[in-house]
C-alpha cells in the first residue's frame, strides 16, 4: 500500500465520484479507478459500493477512511520535519480555502507569499466551510480560510478579512427598482444559492432566522455548486440570490446585476489552524503575511 494509494482513496471517498476525483488529483479517471481496484482486490474488501452510475463509501470503506486520513496526516508531518530543517529554502504549505476566499480574496496574497519564499510549494484546494474545516481538523491542511463561523474545539480561528453580503437580482427584477428587501419578502421569490454547508447560503440562513423567518421556506429553484456557477444562472433567469460583492463586482458596475436593498451583516474572513498540531515554519510565514496585510488595511 502506497500513500499514493492512500490519497486517491481519501479523494473518491471525500468526492463519492471518481470523475471528480481524478479531476482534484490531475490524474485520469481509468488511473484512478484501477488504484482502487487493487487495493480492492489485494486485500479483499470492497471500499465502494457501485449503486448504477454512483458509487458510495462501504463499511469497510468508512472505517478505513479514518485510517487513510491519520496516515497521511503522519507522512506530512514526517516530511515537515525534513523540511524545517532547510528553513524556509523548501517545503510545501497546504492551503485548503472555501470558493469566495479562494477565488477572489487570496490569490495575490499567495502570489505575495510566492515571490517572498519561492521555494515552498503552495497547494491550494477549495471546499466549502464544512470541507475545509473538516481538513484542518485531520491534518490534511495547514492552515484553512472560510467565510463561516466553524464549531470545532480543536480548531482555533482567528479573523483576518471582512467581507460585504449581498442580495443580488438581475435589472428586470423586481427588486432592482431600489424598494426594501426585508426577511419576509424573501418568501417571496425564487432564490439561486450555493450548496448547504457554504459560508454564503450559512449567513444568508442566519440572517433570516434573526428575523424570525424560517429559512427551509424559502423557495429554492437551483442549488448549484460555485459562485460562478451562481451568478451565470442568475444573469439567465428571474431570479434573487445572495453572494460576496467580490463575485458579482464586475456585473454590477456593468448594469447586469443589480444589488438589492436588503441590509445584509457583513461577515468575517477566519483563519483556521489545528490548536494541538505542530505549525511549521511556512505556515507561520503565511499566517503572518495574513495578519500584515490585515493591519495595513488590506483585508476587506
Amino acid at each position: 500500500m502506497t500513500l499514493e494509494q492512500l490519497r486517491i482513496f481519501v479523494e473518491v471517498a471525500e468526492r463519492q465520484h471518481l470523475t471528480q476525483a481524478a479531476a482534484a488529483l490531475h490524474l485520469t479517471p481509468s488511473a484512478v479507478s484501477a488504484s482502487i481496484r487493487v487495493l480492492e482486490e489485494r486485500y479483499g474488501t470492497p471500499l465502494f459500493d457501485r449503486v448504477g452510475r454512483r458509487i458510495e463509501t462501504s463499511e469497510a470503506g468508512r472505517l478505513f477512511l479514518v485510517e487513510a486520513r491519520a496516515t497521511l496526516a503522519a507522512a506530512r508531518a514526517a516530511e515537515l520535519t525534513l523540511s524545517e530543517l532547510a528553513g524556509l529554502q523548501r517545503g510545501s504549505l497546504a492551503i485548503y480555502a472555501s470558493q469566495t476566499i479562494a477565488s477572489y480574496w487570496l490569490p495575490p496574497l499567495l502570489v505575495d507569499f510566492h515571490q517572498r519564499y519561492p521555494q515552498i510549494a503552495l497547494a491550494l484546494t477549495i471546499g466549502n466551510t464544512e470541507k475545509v474545516a473538516q481538513a484542518v481538523s485531520v491534518g490534511a491542511a495547514d492552515l484553512g480560510f472560510v467565510e463561516g463561523h466553524v464549531d470545532a474545539s480543536e480548531l482555533v480561528l482567528e479573523t483576518v478579512g471582512r467581507d460585504r453580503i449581498a442580495a443580488v437580482v438581475g435589472p428586470t427584477h423586481p427588486w432592482a427598482d431600489g424598494r426594501t428587501v426585508t426577511p419576509r419578502d424573501c418568501l417571496k421569490f425564487q432564490w439561486i444559492l450555493r450548496e448547504k454547508g457554504s459560508g454564503t447560503r450559512s449567513a444568508f440562513e442566519e440572517w433570516l432566522r434573526a428575523a424570525g423567518v424560517d429559512a427551509d421556506a424559502l423557495e429554492v429553484a437551483l442549488t448549484l455548486p460555485s459562485n460562478e456557477a451562481v451568478r451565470a444562472a442568475l444573469m439567465a433567469g428571474p431570479f434573487a440570490t445572495v453572494t460576496s460583492e467580490l463575485v458579482v463586482a464586475a456585473q454590477l458596475q456593468a448594469g447586469l446585476l443589480v444589488k438589492a436593498n436588503a441590509t445584509l451583516p457583513p461577515r468575517d474572513f477566519y483563519m483556521l489552524r489545528h490548536g494541538a498540531r505542530y505549525q511549521g515554519r511556512a505556515a507561520l510565514a503565511m499566517a503572518a503575511l495574513i495578519r500584515e496585510n490585515q493591519a495595513s488595511g488590506g483585508a476587506l
